[in-house]
């Protein structure tokens, strides 16, 4: 019997290709698929467990779900996931909305777990982490000129204040020849904007070949037929002379890094078992800002981490304003069980933590100003993303922009732009940290 299925994604971008492929694998397997849950059969939450926050979403999620079953509204509730996996009892035992759960390594068997639910059983799909299948048609939800490309899973770096490899398992790379042919089947659909992910993609190829790949896998990427190769993300300690040359060196490759960097005291970046300095970081933004020209910057940045005093706090204002990193995700530290962070002394207060993110981010607001007013008068180069009737003009990125994270541009235009299309935009004013000008003719 053919079911309705309706999929909701929450999370990262890592998070949406995962339900990108189950959403293929139930649509192969004959059922309906949908991303609204009023009148399915079933509702398949894939949902993220990383921090409180995200923790907190989830069961929003999940109590919303379960309000429409009982208004007859959605028939069963399948929760899969990180949550699930770092949850399982506690789900069972707290959450009666919840029809069946599968884990991180089980997405590949989300047709026999819907169908049970479906039936009235309550299935629970938990496999190794570790063996996960990674290809595999998905059904792809982002607009149809972007499209993310997950070239490894899991992580093998075991920060002490992250969670991640114990949901996701050790680090996987996927073979390059599927990596090329997904990517090659996705320029063919007309894909624009391509975004590498992983939780790090500078390993990539290392656990398979022997030595990393990921400058070979850009210079294959590169012969495709995109506009943009974007890279999310690229940790610190694996910038080389190669990687650099060919981030610079190849046109497709936007000039926008994001590396994931929390915090720049040696003492903190010890503790948590992060690579560098102060003085190593500063030297390797000198260097890229040196080598790959009109670079922009995005970086994560945590308050609050165990032993962070008012001088450690202080260190870290000054690496922002002194790099003038453009992008930061600035978060307050959660503490999280079963992470070796939890455990240390000197936690720091919630609120001297949530005052010090306010500090920062505002900070940090500084420092995009600055650029931002860089770019006034200048002419760049614009990916259309539609037009926005309450602001009565159209709306797009610059290679300076990465989807759902930074900011946009908004721009007029005399003719009609077709989202999906590059444009040329002088830029004349600032709104709310975004850019705001008018199409060059």
């Amino acid at each position: 019997m053919s079911l309705k299925i309706a999929f909701i994604s929450l999370g990262c971008s890592k998070n949406l290709i995962n339900t990108e492929q189950m959403m293929a694998l139930c649509r192969a397997a004959g059922h309906e698929v949908t991303g609204e849950p009023e009148g399915a059969d079933v509702a398949v939450l894939n949902t993220c467990g990383f921090i409180d926050a995200a923790k907190s979403e989830a069961i929003e999620h999940i109590i919303a779900l379960g309000e429409l079953k009982t208004a007859g509204k959605l028939g069963k509730l399948l929760v899969c996931g990180c949550l699930s996996q770092r949850y399982r009892e506690e789900i069972g035992r707290e959450l009666p909305e919840v029809d069946g759960m599968m884990g991180t390594g089980s997405y590949d068997q989300v047709v026999s777990a819907v169908e049970a639910v479906a039936r009235g059983e309550r299935p629970e799909e938990f496999g190794d982490i570790s063996v996960t299948s990674e290809e595999g048609e998905r059904l792809v939800t982002t607009p149809g000129y972007t499209a993310f490309l997950k070239i490894a899973e899991g992580c093998d770096n075991f920060c002490a204040f992250c969670i991640i490899p114990y949901l996701r398992g050790r680090y996987r790379s996927r073979p390059m020849e599927a990596l090329l042919a997904e990517a090659k089947s996705l320029a063919a659909a007309g894909v624009k904007e391509l975004i590498l992910i992983a939780q790090d993609i500078g390993p990539y190829g290392k656990d398979l070949y022997g030595e990393k790949k990921l400058p070979e896998l850009l210079k294959e990427l590169c012969k495709l037929p995109f506009r943009w190769i974007r890279l999310h993300y690229l940790y610190p300690d694996h910038f080389d002379d190669g990687l650099i040359d060919v981030i610079a060196q190849e046109r497709k490759i936007v000039k926008y890094l994001d590396i994931p960097l929390q915090h720049c005291s040696s003492k903190l970046l010890k503790a948590m078992n992060r690579w560098g300095t102060r003085e190593s970081l500063t030297a390797l933004i000198e260097t890229l800002r040196t080598r790959i020209p009109g670079l922009v910057l995005r970086t994560s940045l945590i308050c609050g981490l165990p032993g962070e005093g008012e001088e450690e706090f202080e260190e870290l204002c000054k690496f922002v304003s002194g790099t003038g990193i453009e992008r930061a995700g600035v978060f307050q530290y959660s503490r999280e069980e079963g992470t070796r962070a939890a455990k240390m002394e000197n936690q720091v207060d919630e609120e001297v933590a949530r005052q010090r993110v306010e500090r920062l981010v505002e900070l940090q607001s500084r420092v995009l100003d600055a650029y931002n007013e860089s770019r006034l008068g200048t002419v760049m180069e614009v990916l259309c993303e539609g037009f926005d009737p309450a602001m009565g003009c159209y709306v797009g990125r610059t290679y300076a922009d990465s989807v759902e994270v930074d900011g946009h541009v908004w721009f007029t235009a005399a003719g009609v732009v077709e989202a999906g299309q590059f444009v040329h935009v002088r830029m004349t004013g600032l709104m709310d940290g975004d850019l705001t000008g008018e199409i060059e003719e």
